[in-house]
């Protein structure tokens, strides 16, 4: 004998075959199911796009913006080494290293050119390290006097390896009397972004040279193991150091990057989220006109014995069929679009002969992508969700059909 759910199940495939429905409740039926596709699919590319993007901003462009900062209040730290400690010591924190960051001015006759100068401790663990060739970051090691140029600061200064240049440092705040000093270019590094505009780095010797140091330095900066501490992680080693500092984080200075992207996946929730509603009322418009259709058949059913909630549980079923298919056809699309999205973008820059994302002016030339298992079933759980909702209300309506007016219509 046939049990209860495999026989509304049966039924709802029934009513749901094309030769049971009409050619108009057909279309709106496939719209509904072409509807919840195409935005589960729109819905999972968009999300790894922001995931991509987010997981960049973490993991690229963090790397060479410190996470947590502490600036000497009086232009040197009393106690650098005491700071080293304390931030070493606290579990959250991968690395952390003394600098020393002044503006300065490059010279090449009566033009000047502002950069951004960091002296760093070259015998301790640095992000820069990674975007510089090898040879180049020994030369910086090594060499006092040295200068690691970004690319594109050194294209536009139009200086090469082995170049010299006149750096002009601030003194007591102003550029009425400044520091000259010459300094040698060992190499460039390539990030990308305004970073490859504005930044040279030098080794700490000549960082104290630079800005009149015996020792020490003006700012300890911090990198952790989770950039979303960093206010956390600033406050709590703050609290334990003895030097008068500015506490500054990576939020405060770079956070409208990561708000921007959260206000961006909001967004993108709330109109997919709609769109996904308009296709499911599709699904309430398609089961009202069938209930319409099937009037007499519902009412055969309930004098064989079928009972109102085994009637509602028919139309559920029939919703439910029309959103499973869109979820499984959406869910498919909607990763192999995401696969293939840095593919294709790729083929249109190369067919506008235009770049999306120049690499000097953003830090990524491409469309970053980061498809992640949890969204994917998220997506299928809300658009079987509103699916499931959508049936509600014609299924009841069916289920409350009088038998006798529906056998006699």
């Amino acid at each position: 004998m046939m049990q209860p759910w495999n026989l509304t199940w049966q039924l709802a495939l029934r009513f749901r075959g094309r030769r049971e429905r009409s050619g108009f409740i057909s279309f709106i039926s496939a719209s509904s199911t072409l509807g919840i596709a195409l935005g589960c699919m729109v819905f999972i590319a968009g999300l790894s796009v922001m995931n991509g993007f987010e997981k960049v901003l973490q993991e690229r462009f963090l790397s060479l913006i410190p996470h947590v900062e502490y600036t000497a209040v009086n232009q040197q730290l009393k106690n650098p080494d005491d700071i080293l400690a304390v931030s070493r010591a606290h579990p959250a924190v991968r690395y952390a290293n003394e600098v020393i960051r002044t503006q300065a001015m490059v010279q090449q006759g009566a033009q000047f050119t502002g950069v951004q100068v960091h002296a760093i401790d070259t015998s301790q663990t640095q992000a820069i390290a990674d975007y510089v060739a090898a040879d180049t970051w020994q030369a910086l090691q090594a060499t006092s006097g040295g200068v690691v140029l970004g690319h594109q600061l050194a294209q536009k200064l139009k200086l090469t390896r082995g170049d010299k240049l006149m750096l002009l440092v601030a003194q007591n705040a102003n550029f009425k009397e400044p520091k000259r000093v010459r300094l040698e270019v060992v190499g460039t590094f390539n990030f990308g972004g305004q970073v490859d505009h504005q930044y040279a780095y030098v080794n700490l010797a000549t960082g104290r040279d630079l800005v009149g140091l015996e020792q020490g330095s003006t700012a300890v900066e911090l990198y952790l193991h989770d950039v979303m501490q960093a206010q956390q992680v600033a406050n709590q080693v703050g609290y334990r150091i003895q030097d008068y500092v500015y506490i500054d984080h990576w939020m405060r200075a770079q956070g409208h990057l990561y708000r921007d992207i959260q206000l961006v996946r909001f967004v993108m929730y709330l109109v997919l989220i709609l769109v996904l509603a308009v296709a499911c009322f599709n699904i309430v418009s398609t089961l009202i006109m069938t209930v319409q259709e099937k009037q007499r058949h519902i009412g055969i059913l309930r004098t064989m014995g079928l009972r109102a909630q085994q009637i509602m549980r028919v139309f559920i079923w029939q919703g439910l069929q029309n959103g499973l298919v869109g979820v499984v056809f959406g869910v498919i699309a909607g990763v192999a679009l995401t696969l293939a999205l840095p593919n294709l973008m790729a083929a249109l820059q190369w067919l506008t002969g235009s770049s999306l994302l120049a690499s000097d002016v953003y830090f990524i030339n491409q469309i970053p992508v980061d498809l992640q298992a949890w969204n994917v079933v998220m997506v299928a759980a809300i658009a079987m969700a509103m699916s499931v909702l959508a049936t509600l209300y014609p299924a009841w309506r069916a289920a409350k059909t009088e038998i006798v007016r529906a056998i006699s219509g």
